[in-house]
This record gives structure tokens, sequence and C-alpha cells, in this order.
């Protein structure tokens, strides 16, 4: 083998062991999102507590991931795509680490009401969202594996149902609120469950934004359509 087919393969070896590190912590975060919904929908502290436990794994491959990356960048100095690739794989590191914080924080809120009586359909609601973000996330890792910019362009696009979603429920928390002041604590931390989706699929739409950013080489433009009125009418700052 000549001395740059060696090179070129050993790069190569060195973006595949990143690339199933970046899918395993993609299924960790994939678990731990319909995980939190879990516990919070079925009251199961011990459910929410292993979530919580979980996340350490998480963010001990975002920075084994991360250390990969700038190993990778100082002794391959790779150029054009391949740098793009590379450099890619920071920003979907911490994307996936940021919605496994999330998914701690559910389960963190949904440890807190358990002990307050339930309010009718949120559980379910809020599953229907979770899921909606997981397929987001499961979508846009496949686009990432088979380097597909139309599929993480339809990933990107889908956020908007997210947004759709969370402003429903922001508007049905309001309403049980003040049927029932007896409601505005659960219903306060179901609010920031919702919101802490909402976030999950910003960041699921972040991480197609780089799957298109490395298979075209150029970033999406802003032009994205967001449903989330609530944030823009000064409800809740994003």
């Amino acid at each position: 083998m000549a001395p740059s087919e060696h090179i070129v393969s050993s790069f190569d070896r060195d973006l595949e062991g990143i690339q199933a590190n970046i899918m395993r912590m993609g299924g960790l975060v994939e678990d731990a999102i319909a995980k939190a919904a879990q516990a919070f929908e079925a009251r199961d502290p011990e459910l929410a507590h292993a979530v919580r436990q979980g996340d350490a794994a998480i963010d001990a491959l975002d920075v084994q991931i991360n250390e990969e990356a700038a190993r990778i960048i100082a002794q391959r100095q790779p150029i054009a795509s391949d740098l793009r690739t590379v450099l890619s794989v920071f920003r979907i590191s911490s994307n996936l680490e940021r919605i496994g914080d999330y998914a701690k924080n559910i389960a963190k809120r949904a440890e807190a009401i358990m002990d307050h009586p339930p309010v009718n359909g949120t559980g379910a609601s809020l599953r229907r969202m979770a899921r909606q973000v997981e397929l987001m996330l499961k979508d846009v890792l496949d686009a990432y594996i088979q380097r597909d910019a139309d599929k993480a362009l339809d990933v990107r696009d889908r956020d908007i149902e997210v947004d759709q979603m969370y402003s429903a429920l922001f508007r049905e928390y309001l309403t049980f609120m003040m049927e029932d002041p007896r409601n505005i604590t659960t219903c306060m931390h179901l609010h920031f469950m919702a919101k802490n989706i909402e976030r999950m699929g910003d960041h699921a739409t972040s991480i197609a934004e780089q799957v298109i950013y490395m298979v075209t080489g150029d970033m999406p433009g802003e032009d994205r359509p967001k449903q989330d009125n609530v944030s823009a009418a000064g409800g809740v700052p994003r």
C-alpha cells in the first residue's frame, strides 16, 4: 500500500470510529427521550431515576467524540469535504448532548409531580410530542449515516409540527390552571417539560442542518418555518 493510500485508509477508519460513537450516543439519547416520557406517563420513579443516571454515559460519549475529532484534525489535517465531516461531528455531538440534558430535566420534573394528582390527558399529549421528536432524531441520524441531504431537509421541515404541538399544549395548560388553581403547580411543571421537548426538536433540526452542510458544503437558509407563537408573543423566552 502506498503511503498516501495508507493515510486515506487510516483516516477512513478514524471517521468510522467517530461515526460509530455518534450513532451509539444517538441511540442512548433516543432511549432517554422515550423513557423520560414513559416515566412521566406511567408515574414511574425508578424509570425517571434511570434516565437521570443514564445521562452520564451520554456526556462521556460527547467528550470522547470531541477528543477523537480534535485528534483527527491535528494528525490528519483533513481538507474540503473531509474537514466538513469532522467539523460537523463537534456540532452533532453537542446537539445530542443537549437533547440528553433535556430528557434528564423531563425526568426530574416527572419525579417532582408524581405526588400531585394527574391532570387528565396530559400524559398522552406529552408522550405524542416526545415521540415526534424521537422520530425526527432517528431519521436525522439515518440521514447522517446515509449522507442524505434531502432526508435531513425533511427533518428540518418537520420541526414546525413540534412547535405547533407545543403551542397547543401551552394553551391547554393555561386553561387547566384557570379552571382549577390546584392544577397550577403540576401545569407549570408540564409546561416546562413541553418546552424541553420543543427545544429537543430545535436541536434535532440543528443536526439536520449540519448534515446538509456536511453533504453539500452549504448551510441552509434561515427561512425555516417556525410556529412557536407562544415564544414569539413573549410568553416564554427562547
